[in-house]
């Protein structure tokens, strides 16, 4: 076994230490002590002295507006000025450079240094990144959700880890705000999804949890999701309340219901072969700019998400009735969901077990 399941304390030192492994975007070396790494490579902005120029490409699954986009709009700005302008990284929307797959495929080819990726479209590559698909698996409290995201071990070491196999290294974990349903007609109840047809990521165990309501999900990117709405292909969706509002899905669905039955986790990632190769000082900023966009995306989701419902309520032209699911009505989803989570237990290897089950106690110990 690559690491023991911990106590309640175990966790905790395990969830302060994964602060400086997030923000390095990996594990520190056997035997080296966390604290001494972060130490050795700290330096205030004034003392950071970069020789060469760089330019970078940075992907996002989002457009101009929406959270992923802005994120890394920030993130180049941030990082163009503590470089004293050395260092530039053009930002491209989706669809700039390909679909979902074709930017994940080009992060992990390096043609690409960094995107911003939805593991839910990685799940056939690392099939313990499907975790962020399971319902009901995180807190509804969103800032105690992040807290988890920066802090966890299970995610930032050991998912990690499995990540960087496959030639994407993640740096950071963000919610983009919790996610609500889209419709053509009411969905209150499991019942309600019966023969619905639901757009979804490529993912098994997100399509195994709409199944397990009784729906018909079908995979689509979203590029093709308004289309797909407005014609009937297929009859719903599930998305934060900014990303149904900016993409307009509102417009040509009846209904809204807030169930949040889940977050959609974004991760930044950066090519590893590139971020190993970058000089000590270069890497050093890349990390601490990685840290400093942690609160600032939480932010960014927050004051978006907010603002979002309110155009949706407002547009008059496209009325759409919102359902504020209750606590009894969103159990009889949970009931649900705790199935296919046992299902996706058993579906791994005894390391994505250990990712699971160190992940929950993580969560056990901040509720």
């Amino acid at each position: 076994m690559f690491f023991k399941k911990k106590g309640f304390k175990a966790v905790a030192v395990a969830g302060a230490l994964s602060l400086v492994l997030a923000a390095c975007g990996g594990e520190t070396e056997e035997g080296t002590d966390p604290i001494e790494a972060d130490t050795e490579g700290e330096q205030s902005d004034s003392d950071v002295a970069i020789d060469e120029t760089y330019n970078w490409r940075f992907v996002t699954e989002e457009n101009e507006g929406q959270v992923q986009y802005e994120y890394a709009a920030e993130f180049a700005e941030l990082i163009n000025e503590k470089s004293n302008g050395q260092i530039t990284i053009d930002v491209f929307e989706f669809g700039g450079l390909g679909n979902e797959v074709d930017q994940v495929q080009q992060l992990q080819q390096g043609a690409v240094e960094f995107a911003i990726v939805s593991p839910g479209f990685t799940g056939g590559m690392v099939e313990e990144g499907q975790l962020f698909a399971l319902q009901f698996l995180f807190p509804d409290d969103l800032e105690t959700t992040q807290e988890i995201l920066n802090t966890s071990e299970a995610l930032n070491v050991h998912l990690a880890n499995l990540y960087e196999a496959q030639n994407i290294k993640p740096l950071a974990y963000f919610t983009e705000g919790a996610m609500q349903w889209t419709g053509s007609r009411e969905l209150r109840t499991p019942d309600d999804f019966n023969g619905f047809q639901i757009r979804t990521q490529e993912s098994p165990l997100i399509m195994d949890s709409y199944r397990a309501y009784g729906a018909d999900p079908t995979p689509l990117s979203w590029g093709d999701l308004y289309q797909g709405l407005d014609t009937g292909v297929v009859d719903g969706q599930e998305n934060p309340i900014f990303f149904i509002a900016d993409a307009s899905f509102h417009e040509v669905q009846s209904h809204l219901t807030v169930s949040n039955h889940n977050n959609y986790v974004a991760m930044t990632a950066v090519n590893p072969t590139f971020y190993d190769g970058l000089p000590d000082e270069v890497r050093s900023l890349v990390d601490e700019t990685v840290e400093e966009m942690q609160p600032r995306a939480f932010e960014l989701q927050d004051e978006m998400n907010e603002s979002y419902l309110d155009r949706i309520t407002d547009d008059t032209d496209n009325p759409t009735e919102i359902i504020t699911l209750t606590e009894e009505e969103r159990e009889a989803f949970r009931e649900l969901a705790i199935p296919v989570r046992e299902e996706f237990r058993d579906s791994l290897s005894e390391e994505g077990v250990q990712i699971l089950d160190l992940l929950e106690e993580e969560i056990a110990a901040h509720e």
